[in-house]
């Protein structure tokens, strides 16, 4: 007997109907209690799921966390109430009452799954599309994790990705971005199951979405199961099977369904999709399903038919054995999978960082910031094998690709650069299904103005807390002839403005290499590295100085006594201050520069280290950085000035468009001068 077939024996001692209606009766009595959700897609694909977690699915409800285990995501994240019926059925610490909970405050059941790895949740999804395009980031990760680490006789690395996905998350353009890119890379452990049942909110997709789907997938390179009955638990078992037989290519698995399957008076209707049944509807459900059990009561039966934590730890417990086999033949590189699987940073990170610091102060160069950050990349990366880059189609514009980068192909995936093509959305999204799989430390580069195609992406990887990094170059007007297309304004500030994501824009080489480390350091959230196309200025500190980088803002010039002005500024502006000081101090003003590299860590700080660096006495203060303003007076007061950009650029030489729009040291100097009149 086959592994899968034994698997399909001990999962089905109840039919597989009776499993799969627990699914069901769990979600619409959840929606119901709530009075708000979608039951529509757990009623539909539940037969699907029950064939998937029973007989596929590698986990272990006992350590959810297990490197090895297949990754799951619901794409469709709207049917939340399916993935939550299932981890609480298959023994996951998720009790009934927050399935009783679903959607109330303080509960682990929110209306969309939201990242929480410790109970069987691999990821963040909703908003569509997305989760289908961080499997595809898992995916890759797996791949290159077993290039990587896994010998002839030693498969540590050996588990699938498996997405369910909607008609919604194919419409979204997303879905082609991460598809295409999953075909081109060869990525033949993820399989992704289509819930294929022509309806979304607005009623029969038959009106806006009549793409030939299997023709789409097969164009990308994909293995494609078409017309599978997802009702028909034999047909989705064959097609997993057939998925799963295919290893050079991804597989979509097309899934006929019947929405809200079981309700006489909603199946097959947008009616069920995104709201409750009703108790009249749940009651004839119940009775059309044979499911004679009151609300949220399921049987021992049930559970038992259901439970997987045996089944997991047999399956851990015999991948444990072949690691420490792994182990014992080669010691150094099972330590350093588990290392990089912890997320935890080298021995000699650290000194690499600090000695790339020190020989950047002391070499005083004046690059662009983005050489700068090409110069950090070369430093750093020896001391991160995990390190994982690659750019959307502006490798030799963003300068992402260090010394010792080597490309990844389908044919060849023991490398380290991704070249990601014109993707930015999927390219943030696979990164950030890179960072939740483990293993490497993701980064990415675009041009400063095109975040507003990653910005979904980046509000994920803000929201889920995750380590990702995120490389914006051309940051300002200082692009030059490109012209407003390309210019960021709004931008920057508008990064700032997504909760726990520090925005890094640093003035030089030492500020550049600081800003790095600290999104290399940082492992709760995402970091925006914000670098300019034009050389800036070297700034020369002393270690002080140097140390309080990290805390966002500094002094950078100081006068004698208090400060009649400070100027405020980042990247390529603080040069153009530093000059403006010269010339007030020549004419007896006390003036103070401080450099803001990232105001979210210096929001950070305590009340005494801002009042240190901007004293409450002094509030002539005058900000100065090429983008929108509004954020600054936040930094300035209600007495500062902020010399900025609330308007478009225009295509012209760089310098002459800093000339036109204020940034000269000598409009700041005369800005200056008249709030000190």
């Amino acid at each position: 007997m086959s592994n899968d077939k034994k698997k399909s024996s001990e999962a089905t001692v109840l039919p597989r109907r009776e499993l799969a209606n627990a699914i069901r009766a769990l979600s619409m009595d959840a929606v119901q209690a709530a009075n708000s959700g979608h039951p529509g897609m757990p009623l539909g694909m539940a037969d699907i799921a029950e064939v998937l977690w029973n007989d596929f699915l590698k986990h272990n409800p006992g350590n959810p966390e297990w490197i090895d285990r297949d990754r799951f995501v619901l794409s469709n994240g709207h049917g939340s109430m399916l993935l939550y019926s299932v981890l609480h059925l298959t023994g996951y610490p998720l009790s009934l009452d927050e399935i009783r909970a679903f959607r109330q405050l303080g509960s682990r059941t929110a209306g969309h799954p939201e990242h929480e790895p410790e109970i069987g949740i691999e990821t963040t999804t909703g908003p569509l599309g997305q989760g289908l395009a961080n499997g595809v980031g898992m995916a890759l990760a797996e791949k290159l994790l077993a290039a990587e680490f896994n010998t002839p006789d030693h498969n540590v690395v050996d588990h699938h990705t498996y997405v369910f996905l909607g008609d919604g998350c194919l419409m979204e353009g997303i879905s082609h971005e991460a598809c295409s890119l999953a075909g081109t890379l060869g990525l033949g452990k993820l399989i992704c199951l289509y819930d294929d049942n022509g309806i979304s909110i607005d009623g029969e997709v038959s009106g806006w979405f009549t793409d030939d789907t299997p023709a789409r997938f097969e164009s990308y390179g994909w293995h494609v199961v078409g017309n599978v009955d997802g009702h028909d638990s034999e047909a989705v078992r064959d097609a997993i099977e057939t998925a799963r037989s295919v290893d050079d290519r991804p597989s979509l698995i097309a899934c006929k369904t019947v929405i809200g399957f079981g309700s006489p008076g909603k199946a097959g209707s947008a009616s069920s999709h995104g709201s409750p049944l009703g108790d009249e509807e749940i009651s004839k459900t119940r009775e059309q399903l044979g499911w004679s059990h009151p609300p949220f009561e399921i049987p021992d039966a049930i559970y038992t038919g259901w439970n997987a934590s045996a089944k997991g730890e047999r399956l851990e417990s015999a991948w444990q054995q072949r690691f420490d086999a792994y182990a014992s033949e080669f010691p150094d590189r099972a330590a350093e999978l588990q290392r990089r699987m912890a997320g935890e940073l080298s021995a000699d990170f650290a000194a690499a960082a600090d000695v790339a610091v020190a020989a950047a102060s002391e070499a005083a160069e004046s690059p662009a910031t983005r050489k700068a950050s090409l110069l950090a990349l070369n430093a750093l990366a020896p001391s991160l094998p995990e390190l994982l880059g690659g750019s959307a189609d502006l490798t030799g514009s963003n300068l992402t690709r260090h010394a010792g980068a080597k490309t990844i192909s389908a044919d060849a995936p023991k490398g380290n650069y991704i070249y990601y093509g014109v993707r930015e959305f999927g390219m943030g999204a696979v990164c950030n299904g890179i960072a939740l799989h483990g293993g490497f430390i993701p980064y990415s580069g675009t041009f400063l103005t095109f975040s507003d195609y990653s910005r979904n992406s980046l509000r994920m990887a803000a929201l889920m807390g995750i380590r990702n990094v995120f490389v914006f170059t051309h940051d300002s007007i200082g692009l030059g002839e490109d012209g407003p297309t390309h210019q960021p304004i709004e931008h920057v500030s508008s990064l700032r403005l997504i909760p726990n994501m520090d925005v890094w824009r640093p003035c030089d080489t030492v500020e550049t290499l600081v800003a790095w480390r600290e999104a290399i350091v940082k492992q709760t959230g995402p970091s925006s590295l914000v670098f300019t196309r034009q050389s800036l200025a070297f700034q020369p500190r002393d270690a002080a100085q140097i140390a309080a980088i990290r805390r966002g803002a500094y002094v950078l010039r100081e006068c004698d006594g208090q400060p009649d002005v400070i100027l405020i500024a980042t990247g390529s502006e603080i040069a153009i201050c530093m000059t403006a000081a010269e010339q007030l101090a020549s004419e007896g003003v006390a003036v103070r520069v401080v450099s803001m590299p990232c105001s979210d860590r210096f929001a950070a700080e305590s009340q005494s280290y801002r009042d240190s660096v901007l004293p409450p006495a002094t509030d002539r203060r005058l900000a100065v950085e090429a983008g929108a303003t509004e954020l600054w007076y936040r930094w300035v007061g209600s007495a500062g000035r902020v010399i900025g950009l609330d308007h478009y650029g225009e295509s012209a030489p760089a310098g002459e468009l800093f000339a036109k729009y204020g940034f000269s040291a000598d409009n700041v100097a005369a800005v200056a001068r008249e709030m000190l009149a």
